[in-house]
């Protein structure tokens, strides 16, 4: 028999393959083991909701990373879709770093990894290899990075601290650890200001940030001022670094997701979110004719910090609309938001009113004449930003159509006809006057019970019908109204008086369920999750899943 030769290239090639296959299994995705029990979360943070505890040795079929290049997402042999750390895996971060950067609403498309990929012993974690990037450390210590933008320096990690100071694009920073997120590192510029900035707007690779200690706020800052003339050593290999621009990191929208309209960017409001699951915030914005849409980057920022996509709703002054060239300029003020980064923008708000509308002028055809210029400006300058229509007010109060106002399922069928289906990626629709389970379709007893507009699949159906099921559906507001914690409503809103707080959570989480299995429904967003405590002529605090005894009983019925 002749003797097995095998050359050292060929032993090299054996062992490449060898890994290979046992790291990126044939079904897709890189196949890890947890090295030491850790929980499975729903989302890249340890503020996400728990799944369940990994054992050692538990097998997961991983799909990507989060933007910080410290979490993945896998499956487990059970079937589990959550996010681990990478640090708890037995495989490293450049394994981890060539998946691609997912977002926690990334549709998850991979199998589970068979049951024999569990083992009861815990495999041993991977060798980290070294790369240049590592290699930025300053001879006095820290790690040295500059501002890839002008960014708050603030007093902690987290929006809701104090603002110190505005460092500008360029300015070093000579950093000495990071929070426990991964989405705020600690430095100290030039000046002597010492203070925390949000990752996004620093030049800071993954493996840069990973090799960062987690640190305490209150402890002491012991490292000098970088000289005036520091250059923090480059981001190497590119692929591994924090996109600069929020628009590299504007993934295209696809799947279903939920979300909530939101007040404050604060601890509290994103605590109630991320404990409901939620992964979208709305945030409503008014245009001033000639307004620079720099001004948005902050909450763009503070939302994809917090993990979250953004919806801006940008609506114009009425007044304004009838201003020569205020389309264009219109225009030109949402595509600045989908360059920053904004995720959706949703084009005007109920233009079917005189509230939002020049009265005498509404016209669906009118509207979506707006709708055009500015789905081809914000396409242009970010072909991923998905583009919402204008959710019209849902009434029946004008029995048609005309410039004085539209019943929205007259001003929708318009808008279809004017060749709006052309101009959107997703149907905006507005749905907050139920008081009955979304369930049902008849049997509310208020009067014209018979309206589309009291039922959630009412809603459902006519605005599926109005565009012939081409384009999903966007529920940009999405709500239902409870007095309980306040006392009596207003008159105007006195049909929701008998309305319960568990009503109002038990609605919430079946909505989100029935839209999610519709296959017609995109997008739901929450009206409202933080206007807690405004209740008045307009009881916004009666709409908020946030209570006036600070419970949240929706975001316990959403997260379970």
């Amino acid at each position: 028999m002749r003797p097995l030769k095998i050359t050292l290239t060929g032993l090299l090639v054996l062992i490449v393959f060898a890994l290979s296959t046992s790291l990126f299994a044939q079904d897709g995705g890189l196949l890890a083991q947890v090295t030491t029990a850790a929980w499975l979360r729903s989302g890249p943070g340890t503020e996400w909701r728990r799944l369940e505890v990994l054992q050692a040795g538990r097998a997961l079929r991983l799909d990507g990373h989060s933007p910080d290049g410290l979490w993945a997402r896998g499956i487990t042999s059970g079937g589990t879709v959550g996010w681990m750390g990478i640090r708890f895996l037995n495989v490293s971060s450049d394994q981890v770093l060539a998946l691609p950067e997912i977002w926690v609403d990334t549709p998850f498309t991979l199998p589970a990894p068979p049951a024999s990929a569990d083992s009861t012993t815990a495999p041993a974690a991977a060798t980290p290899v070294p790369s240049v990037s590592d290699n930025t450390s300053s001879p006095g210590g820290g790690l040295l990075v500059s501002a890839s933008t002008r960014v708050n320096m603030r007093s902690g990690p987290g929006t809701t601290f104090s603002r110190l100071a505005t460092i500008t694009s360029g300015t070093p920073l000579l950093v000495d650890g990071r929070d426990s997120s991964g989405r705020w590192v600690r430095g100290i510029v030039p000046n002597g200001t010492v203070g925390w900035v949000s990752t996004g707007g620093v030049s800071i690779s993954a493996s840069q940030l990973a090799g960062l200690p987690i640190i305490n706020p209150a402890s002491p800052f012991v490292l000098p001022p970088p000289g005036s003339n520091a250059v923090a050593a480059p981001n190497n290999p590119p692929a591994a670094t924090v996109p600069n621009n929020p628009v590299a990191s504007t993934a295209p929208v696809t799947g279903f997701a939920y979300g909530g309209h939101i007040r404050n960017f604060n601890t509290t409001t994103f605590n109630a979110m991320w404990r409901a699951g939620m992964t979208w915030i709305k945030v409503q914005v008014r245009y001033y004719a000639g307004q620079d849409p720099s001004g948005l980057s902050g909450m763009i920022n503070a939302a994809h910090s917090g993990g979250f996509r953004i919806l801006l709703g940008i609506v114009g002054v009425t007044s304004e609309l009838n201003n020569g060239g205020y389309y264009d300029q219109y225009a030109a003020y949402v595509a600045g938001a989908a360059a920053l980064g904004a995720d959706a923008i949703e084009v005007w708000n109920e233009p079917n009113i005189d509230r939002e509308w020049p009265g005498g002028q509404i016209d669906p055809a009118a509207y979506t004449n707006l709708l055009r210029t500015a789905y081809n400006a914000i396409k242009a300058a970010n072909p991923n930003t998905l583009v919402v229509s204008g959710a019209p007010a849902p009434t029946g109060f004008f029995g048609g159509c005309s410039g004085g106002g539209c019943d929205d399922n007259q001003f929708v069928a318009g808008m279809a006809a004017a060749g709006a289906a052309s101009y959107l990626d997703c149907v905006g629709v507005h749905y907050n006057e139920g008081i009955l389970p979304p369930s049902q379709t008849s049997g509310d007893p208020r009067g014209s019970s018979s309206h589309y507009s009291r039922y959630f699949w009412g809603m459902v159906n006519t605005y599926t019908s109005a565009f012939g099921s081409s384009r999903p559906l966007c529920f940009t507001e999405l709500g239902y109204l409870s007095p309980e914690g306040y006392g009596t409503l207003p008159g105007g809103f006195a049909w929701a008086q008998n309305v319960t707080v568990a009503q109002q959570a038990a609605w919430l989480d079946s909505a989100v369920a029935l839209a999610r299995s519709s296959g017609r429904v995109r997008l739901v967003i929450i009206w409202n999750i933080d206007y807690t405590g405004v209740f008045g002529d307009d009881p916004m605090g009666g709409y908020a899943i946030i209570r006036p005894d600070g419970g949240c009983p929706a975001c316990d019925a959403l997260g379970s």
